[in-house]
Formats: structure tokens, sequence, C-alpha cells
């Protein structure tokens, strides 16, 4: 069987805040149709990696690159080298959900879910509407009753709903997820990670298989979706490999140790 192609490739990156390096000589790559879980313990990289792929941040050194799903073959395309409407034309194909959801108060559930489509996709109106619709019932929420309502009502299962909902709304290739259960009761994490799985499974209208990326100190989340495991320390990428082989290093030890309170820390 061939070897999947590739969504995201991180070649010998170095980003540093001052005199604090905080990633050192990252490669790693990530293949289309894949769930991988990024985990390591507070101040290990994390975030700063993920701010790296989608571009909110530029590299020291190193390069990033990213499937370019509007060229022909969906090349590897140098986030360095692209101008604004460049970027533009990658952002098409990805979603991100925050850890915090970034859903904008004072707003509507339809409002949120509709402001990429507007922004980002230029959709008209009647399009809008069907695609809002839509994707709220595939959260497993009922539009009637929370199209109209206030981000403010939400709890936080449901935001987290609305955040998910937000993103499919965009039909991503690559879906990018930053700690999408920590701080959320057990029973609704749970529910959020068969969301995030079946999501996951889901191949998008033009018939790609979605990549998912996932921030996590979700041990339970880990042991259910089994996505392949890069952990970093450090800076450095110190494991990669299955769920089932990290449970039994040495180095992811101390790790799991704080895990649990990594995981329910409120936002």
């Amino acid at each position: 069987m061939p070897t999947a192609s590739a969504e995201i490739r991180i070649e010998n990156l170095y980003k540093s805040f001052g005199d604090h390096r905080v990633l050192e000589g990252i490669s790693l790559e990530v293949r289309r149709g894949e769930m991988v879980a990024l985990v390591g313990g507070s101040g290990s990289g994390k975030s700063t990696l993920l701010r790296q792929i989608i571009g909110l941040a530029h590299p020291d050194q190193g390069r990033v690159l990213i499937a370019d799903h509007e060229s022909g073959g969906s090349p590897l395309v140098d986030l360095a080298e692209l101008d604004a409407e460049g970027m533009e034309r990658l952002q098409r194909h990805w979603a991100v959900v925050f850890q915090g959801n970034a859903l904008l108060s004072g707003q509507t559930v339809s409002d949120n879910i509709a402001l990429p489509l507007r922004e980002v996709q230029r959709l008209d109106e009647p399009t809008i509407r069907r695609k809002v619709y839509d994707v709220v019932r595939q959260v497993a929420l009922d539009p009637e009753k929370v199209l109209d309502r206030m981000i403010e009502q939400l709890s936080g299962g449901m935001a987290k709903r609305v955040a998910i909902a937000r993103a499919l709304a965009l039909d991503p290739i690559l879906l990018l997820y930053d700690e999408p259960t920590t701080g959320l009761d057990p029973a609704v994490a749970e529910q959020i990670q068969e969301l995030i799985d079946s999501v996951h499974q889901r191949q998008t209208a033009a018939g790609f298989a979605r990549t998912s990326l996932l921030i996590t100190h979700d041990r339970e989340m880990l042991y259910r979706l089994g996505p392949r495991m890069i952990m970093l320390d450090g800076g450095h990428i110190v494991f990669e490999g299955t769920y089932e082989a990290f449970q039994h290093v040495q180095i992811a030890q101390p790790y799991f140790e704080v895990m649990p309170k990594l995981h329910q820390r409120t936002e």
C-alpha cells in the first residue's frame, strides 16, 4: 500500500523568545488522513509549535510546509514564501478549535459559525444559512434551540460543540485542536472525544480524508482515539509512536503523573 502524502512537514525548526529557546531543531511529518497528538508538560513547546503551523508566528530557523489543496497534487508549500493571498488559499482548507473556543461574546451561535463562511470563504447568505444549520446538527445540537442563543448562555460543553461546528462549517481537510476537552466535566469530555473521532472519520465534501492534529493532556481521549503520539520536552521530540508504546516508555511516566492536573485546569 502506498504511503499517504504529507499534510504538514516541519524541518529543523527553532524558535526562541529572548534568551529562552522554546523549540530546538524540531522535525516531524503529519500524513494525510492521520490523527496525531502533540503531548508534553507545560512549557514543552506544543502551543508555540501550533502557532508556527498555522502561521501566527514564524520560526527563527527551519521551515513549516503545508499542503496546498488548490494546486494539482496538493504540493507542500513553505509558509515563509507565501504572501497574504497564498496564506488565504491554504486557510480555506484548515480550521482551528482553540482551547478557549475563541467564540465572539455578544454574538449569537449563528453569527459565530457564519463569520468564517463570510470572511474566509465569502459565500452567499442562503448558502451560509444552510451550512450553519447543517453543521449544528452534525455536532448533535438542535438548530431550532441554539442558533439564536447568545454565546454567554451556553454551557462549557455546548460552547465546545459550537466551536467545532464553526470549524466544520469550513469543511476543512486539516483540523487542529488545542486542548479540546480541558476543564470539561468527564461525561461532557467523553462526548467531545466521540465527536472529534466522528469528524475525523468523515471525508470532506470533495472526498478528501481529514487530517487531525490534537494538543491534549486528556489520557482518556488518547486511549479512546489511538492517535500517533509525538511528545515534546524541553523543545525536543522525545517520543514518536503509538499510544500503546507511549504508555510503557520511561520518559512518559513523569508526564502521566501530572496529566490529570493539567487536564482539569480551568481555561
